[in-house]
């Protein structure tokens, strides 16, 4: 391996550590604070949100959120983690790659569902809802998800 691929590699490798660091900040930090009439407030993450539907025996809609929000993101991180630097020959490596072709019709649904997520939260008559910080730092994960990807389907083509 050359000296410009193997820094491609490590860069792309950085990318993907980074992007499982925000993931996990993502779904941990408050992503909205929902304020009904003047005295109850409720702050929500991703995690709290997701607990809240098994709380409330909205399991349908659990298992819809934490699968597309938790679930999806940490297989598509350990497919690409192992497309990048899985010692399986090179046709298996690609394999993971078309696999990730799949996944990645599903990427922005990880954003959908925090919408729907958003949407499940129960109104009272008068509600405003503050977003915060965790939502751009969940939203910046799944770009630097898309971002490793790509590069990671460029490597893979260029590859004998």
């Amino acid at each position: 391996m050359d000296n410009h691929a193997l820094r491609d590699k490590i860069l792309i490798n950085l990318l993907l550590i980074l992007a499982a660091v925000v993931f996990a900040i993502g779904i941990w930090a408050p992503i909205l604070t929902l304020k009904k009439l003047i005295f109850m407030s409720n702050t929500f993450s991703v995690i709290s949100g997701i607990s809240q539907l098994l709380d409330d025996r909205q399991y349908g809609l659990f298992v819809l959120i934490a699968g597309f929000t938790l679930l999806l993101p940490v297989v598509k991180m350990v497919v690409l983690f192992a497309a990048l630097n899985g010692r399986h020959n090179l046709e298996s490596r690609r394999r993971y790659v078309d696999w990730l072709s799949v996944l990645g019709k599903w990427s922005m649904l990880d954003v959908f569902v925090v919408a729907v997520l958003i949407a499940s939260v129960k109104l009272g008559s008068i509600a405003k809802i503050e977003v915060h910080y965790g939502l751009y730092v969940f939203a910046a994960a799944v770009l630097m998800m898309m971002v490793s990807t790509h590069l990671i389907h460029l490597r893979m083509k260029k590859l004998p």
